[in-house]
Protein backbone atom coordinates (compact mmCIF):
# COMPACT_ATOMS: atom_id res chain seq x y z
CA UNK A 1 0.00 0.00 0.00
CA UNK A 2 1.51 3.13 -1.35
CA UNK A 3 0.27 6.77 -0.77
CA UNK A 4 -0.67 8.89 -3.98
CA UNK A 5 -0.71 12.31 -5.10
CA UNK A 6 -1.31 12.03 -8.76
CA UNK A 7 -5.12 11.29 -9.88
CA UNK A 8 -6.59 8.05 -10.17
CA UNK A 9 -6.47 6.07 -13.40
CA UNK A 10 -9.92 4.62 -13.06
CA UNK A 11 -13.18 6.64 -13.56
CA UNK A 12 -14.41 5.62 -10.39
CA UNK A 13 -11.78 5.79 -8.55
CA UNK A 14 -11.75 9.73 -9.32
CA UNK A 15 -15.30 9.97 -8.87
CA UNK A 16 -15.24 8.57 -5.13
CA UNK A 17 -12.28 10.43 -4.24
CA UNK A 18 -13.70 13.49 -5.74
CA UNK A 19 -16.80 13.02 -3.75
CA UNK A 20 -15.02 12.59 -0.46
CA UNK A 21 -12.70 15.41 -0.96
CA UNK A 22 -16.14 18.08 -1.59
CA UNK A 23 -17.91 16.34 1.64
CA UNK A 24 -14.65 17.37 3.33
CA UNK A 25 -15.27 20.75 2.21
CA UNK A 26 -18.62 20.94 2.31
CA UNK A 27 -18.03 20.16 6.24
CA UNK A 28 -15.59 23.16 6.50
CA UNK A 29 -12.16 21.82 5.54
CA UNK A 30 -9.81 24.91 3.99
CA UNK A 31 -9.08 24.42 -0.06
CA UNK A 32 -5.70 23.52 -0.89
CA UNK A 33 -5.75 25.33 -3.73
CA UNK A 34 -4.70 29.09 -3.56
CA UNK A 35 -7.38 30.93 -5.83
CA UNK A 36 -9.83 28.33 -6.85
CA UNK A 37 -11.42 28.52 -10.25
CA UNK A 38 -14.83 27.99 -9.18
CA UNK A 39 -16.80 28.37 -5.93
CA UNK A 40 -18.47 24.91 -6.24
CA UNK A 41 -17.27 22.30 -3.92
CA UNK A 42 -16.81 19.11 -6.08
CA UNK A 43 -15.07 21.52 -8.54
CA UNK A 44 -12.45 22.76 -6.27
CA UNK A 45 -12.11 18.86 -5.69
CA UNK A 46 -11.34 18.30 -8.44
CA UNK A 47 -8.88 21.27 -9.31
CA UNK A 48 -7.24 19.57 -6.21
CA UNK A 49 -6.74 16.17 -7.36
CA UNK A 50 -5.36 17.99 -10.82
CA UNK A 51 -2.88 19.60 -9.28
CA UNK A 52 -1.61 16.34 -7.03
CA UNK A 53 -2.45 18.13 -3.68
CA UNK A 54 -4.39 15.43 -2.20
CA UNK A 55 -3.01 12.06 -0.74
CA UNK A 56 -4.93 9.18 -1.21
CA UNK A 57 -4.46 5.49 -0.52
CA UNK A 58 -5.52 2.60 -3.24
CA UNK A 59 -6.36 -0.56 -1.12
CA UNK A 60 -7.05 -2.96 -3.96
CA UNK A 61 -9.81 -5.99 -3.61
CA UNK A 62 -9.49 -9.06 -1.55
CA UNK A 63 -8.85 -11.69 -4.14
CA UNK A 64 -10.95 -14.83 -4.89
CA UNK A 65 -10.02 -18.16 -5.98
CA UNK A 66 -12.18 -20.50 -7.65
CA UNK A 67 -11.78 -24.43 -6.46
CA UNK A 68 -12.45 -26.98 -8.34
CA UNK A 69 -15.97 -27.64 -7.85
CA UNK A 70 -16.63 -23.83 -8.86
CA UNK A 71 -17.09 -22.10 -5.61
CA UNK A 72 -15.68 -18.83 -5.31
CA UNK A 73 -13.70 -18.28 -1.90
CA UNK A 74 -11.72 -15.59 -0.97
CA UNK A 75 -7.93 -15.78 -0.09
Amino acid sequence: MTVQTKAPESQFAYVVLAARRARQLMAGAPPLVDNPRAMKYTRVACEEIEYGLLEYEFNPGVSTDVDKDGNKRRK
